[in-house]
């Protein structure tokens, strides 16, 4: 293996090992199973690398072993702080083994999808982490006929390509739902995503609108919106309340546009909570930053990526996991959104 000039030939990786002091195999595990070397030869290994401007030749290794030591995670949108949380997890533990993470953001677009794994399926990947459980039909017929581990993330309902990791959205809605009647607020309404047709989503619409048909309250105030953004919560609560003037609680399919139902009732002086409660789903970073408070979902998105590594690198030793399709749960973070208080508690385990 080579891959830099010294003098009039190539760097190999027995130069490598001369200058570490360490065996050519050394060198070798050290670029391909980090782990399995101690921390200090790798630095010793690194260092005489970057002096010698050595980088190993990957593809030959690959042509050996059929591996690419590379793993592709495919995203909707990387605006989501929950999707970072799951990229930098799978990237962290794929990194401890000495995998690198190819990445690509699909806009919440299955043809786009679609393009994203026939690309990266030429990369040859170990493994490819999906957003989600519904696709474009050539998307599970590319990836069955690749034979590649395929981990779908964010939900629990199948049927599923491969192995999957996440949560139950009708559980966590309504748990979130029940929470809010609860709270004491009777006239509830509800803004969906843009992307209504996504399972999840829809999900997450019937868990709280259950949730309302338990307590015999109204479960038709739902307003579709055209942004994804803070945008959407604000034109969402100004179509609510022009179909229901006493409302007084919104549930959001996302923090971000519960986020924006704040910033319209701060504009609009409606006192929140008292007036108007509010929840999101997603328990993002500002949730816990804007006043007063955002009530929210919270979900484990790093867990979610650890755990699709898991699998992956379960899969490179042979075996098919224990365990395939894999429930992180979810928590409520109850917030000053909502009246009367309230705490973090456990729930969809």
């Amino acid at each position: 293996m080579s891959s830099g000039r010294r003098g009039s030939g190539w760097v190999t990786m027995a130069d490598v090992a001369r200058r570490a002091g360490v065996s050519p195999m050394t060198v070798s595990r050290a670029f391909k199973t980090p782990a399995l070397v101690s921390e200090p030869v790798r630095e010793r290994v690194a260092a005489a690398a970057a002096a010698l401007g050595y980088v190993p030749n990957l593809v030959a290794g690959n042509l050996a072993s059929s591996r690419s030591r590379m793993v592709a995670a495919v995203v909707p949108t990387l605006a989501n702080s929950n999707f970072l949380g799951t990229l930098k997890g799978l990237s962290d533990r794929l990194r401890q083994e000495g995998y690198q993470l190819l990445l690509t953001e699909t806009g919440y677009d299955r043809r786009q999808e679609a393009a994203a794994v026939a690309a990266l399926l030429g990369r040859r990947p170990d493994g490819i982490v999906l957003t989600g459980a519904e696709h474009d039909p050539a998307v599970g017929r590319m990836l069955r006929a690749a034979h590649v581990a395929v981990v779908e993330t964010w939900d629990l309902r199948g049927p599923f390509i491969d192995m999957a990791v996440g949560f139950s959205h009708q559980a966590a809605a309504l748990a979130l739902g029940r929470l809010v009647v609860a709270r004491g607020h009777r006239r509830i309404g509800y803004i969906d995503f843009p992307h209504p047709e996504l399972r999840r989503f829809r999900a997450r619409r019937r868990g709280v609108r259950q949730a309302l048909r338990e307590a015999g309250l109204d479960p038709s105030l739902i307003v579709g919106v055209a942004d994804e953004g803070y945008g959407g919560g604000q034109s969402g609560l100004d179509a609510l309340l022009a179909q229901a003037p006493d409302l007084d609680a919104v549930v959001c399919a996302t923090d971000v546009q519960a986020v924006g139902v704040l910033f319209e009732c701060a504009r609009r002086s409606l006192a929140v909570p008292d007036r108007l409660g509010v929840a999101g789903f997603g328990d993002f970073e500002i949730a816990a930053a804007v006043p007063p408070g955002l009530t929210s979902v919270r979900t484990n998105g790093r867990g979610i990526g650890i755990a699709a590594a898991e699998l992956i690198l379960a899969r490179q030793e042979g075996g098919r996991p224990g365990a395939p399709v894999i429930d992180l749960g979810f928590e409520i973070v109850s917030r000053g959104s909502l009246r009367s208080g309230g705490g973090l508690r456990p729930a969809g385990r």
